[in-house]
């Protein structure tokens, strides 16, 4: 990519829009994420695996309808996705207050919450994903990628302690109708956004020919070419295009693995911090706020660590980092609970996003505009659809080998996360290609790539569970 200078993105009316509706929403976001599980552990009296169980109702969708959301966003005008999603989860979120307020909050309440929510987020999610470069150009991705996550940790800094401060001030379910408001403020943001995405070359119908995969770029096969005139042959098309590439299929492998885990350590979490280490509301919230300044650094760093080691030997170190941060909770005690869980966050956060910036955005350049939404999809299929997995799995490790031993071997296991890109093309990379040029870098990575045997042996591990992959 070129480094010329850029026109400031502050001067893009619409990203800002984009910019502005996704900080509202994540700074809301942070405190449902403290609400909800105080609502379960201390409101209804849930124990560990159904602790657990809030988490997979959550993402079982990224299983069931990811797949068909990519078709169905590359079909649809993604901003009406976009704010259908964040008008929908407002709606749904209000209906923990009020049922508090009628008395008759229950558990199934919040696993029907958890399961619509994250229906909708599915939608939004790859809508959002594939919105961005229709936006902006190629050359802007890394930096609005990286002023979204800015975004994103200066919610987990601030929002996280506010959000704690509030469930104690308000009772976490009053304090659910704050996260619900800021879905409604995202949604209007969103669909004041003027510019439209090209229609030319999306829709049911057009034809999957060989051509058409070579505008795919190199990575990508031709396996199942054909007419694509419904949604099975156009999910089939981003199936085979994201497990035919070169890249993709090593960072979908990857990113699994780290999910899956990660979130067998921290399925039960919040029961762990409540419960074990006998922490309250606030002081969770002001670990989770202090410790995600690593996110904030991560976010700010990840296009000058890119620049300056490579995009591929970027993307496997910052994955390399988070298991021994996962690790570090399973060690905590009542008496070194703050310090060892924000060292923690911290770690996880700032790997966490840096890989994050760079990984999407080499799949956000790489992929042509009409397969933006299926890649996203199936990407979030792969690599979110083991988040539900790991959470089943570490419910049931903690209600028999106990809470803590469970965070011990999620964290052991996302050791090894890195494998899938340690033996693959991805950490030669050099730059993030355009699709043009996506054949040249294809056949040039080795020439401008460091040695492999280059690469220290120290860095191994996952991300931290709260902050999945993308």
């Amino acid at each position: 990519m070129t480094t010329a200078p850029r026109n400031l993105l502050v001067r893009n009316s619409d990203f800002l829009k984009l910019w502005v509706a996704a900080t509202i929403s994540l700074f809301g976001t942070q405190v449902s994420l403290v609400a909800i599980p105080v609502v379960a552990i201390f409101f209804l009296d849930a124990a560990p695996f159904q602790v657990a169980l809030l988490g997979t109702v959550e993402f079982l969708p990224f299983l069931l309808f990811t797949l068909p959301a990519g078709a169905w966003v590359d079909r649809l005008p993604r901003r009406l996705i976009l704010v259908t999603g964040d008008f929908g989860r407002a709606v749904s979120l209000l209906s923990i207050p009020i049922a508090y307020q009628l008395g008759v909050l229950s558990i199934w309440q919040l696993y029907a919450v958890g399961f619509v929510n994250g229906f909708l987020t599915v939608f939004f999610d790859v809508a959002d994903q594939s919105f961005l470069p229709a936006i902006l150009d190629a050359e802007d991705l890394v930096d609005g990628n990286s002023k979204l996550q800015v975004s994103g940790s200066a919610a987990q800094i601030l929002g996280q302690p506010l959000g704690g401060g509030l469930v104690g001030l308000l009772t976490a379910p009053l304090a659910v109708i704050l996260d619900a408001l800021s879905f409604f403020g995202s949604g209007g943001l969103i669909y004041a956004i003027r510019k439209r995405e090209p229609r030319g070359e999306r829709g049911r119908g057009r034809p999957v020919t060989e051509t058409a995969m070579a505008e795919a770029g190199s990575g990508a096969t031709t396996a199942g070419a054909g007419p694509a005139t419904g949604i099975r042959a156009e999910i089939a098309e981003g199936l085979h295009y994201v497990l035919g590439h070169e890249y993709l299929r090593y960072i979908a492998a990857a990113t699994g693995l780290s999910n899956l885990f990660s979130n067998i350590a921290f399925a039960t979490f919040t029961y762990f911090a409540y419960r074990t280490l006998e922490l309250t509301p606030p002081l969770v919230g002001l670990i989770g706020g202090v410790g995600s300044v690593g996110v904030l650094v991560g976010a700010l760093i990840s296009g000058r660590v890119a620049e300056r080691i490579g995009v591929g030997r970027t993307i496997l170190w910052s994955i390399a980092i988070g298991g021994p941060a996962v690790l570090l909770a399973a060690f905590a005690q009542p008496a070194t609970a703050v310090v060892l869980l924000i060292a923690s966050v911290f770690i996880g956060g700032l790997a966490g996003v840096v890989y994050n910036i760079n990984q999407v955005s080499l799949r956000q350049a790489i992929t042509p505009e009409r397969l933006q939404g299926r890649m996203n999809a199936t990407m979030r299929f792969l690599v979110w659809g083991t988040i539900p997995i790991g959470q089943i799995v570490g419910g049931v490790l903690a209600s028999t080998i106990g809470v803590r031993d469970t965070v011990f071997v999620g964290g052991v296991l996302g050791c090894f996360a890195f494998v899938p890109l340690l033996f693959s093309p991805v950490r030669s990379l050099r730059r993030i290609p355009s699709p043009a040029s996506e054949t040249a870098v294809s056949e040039t990575a080795a020439v401008d790539a460091p040695a492999q045997d280059d690469l220290p042996e120290a860095d191994r591990a996952a991300t931290r569970p709260d902050h999945p992959l993308d």
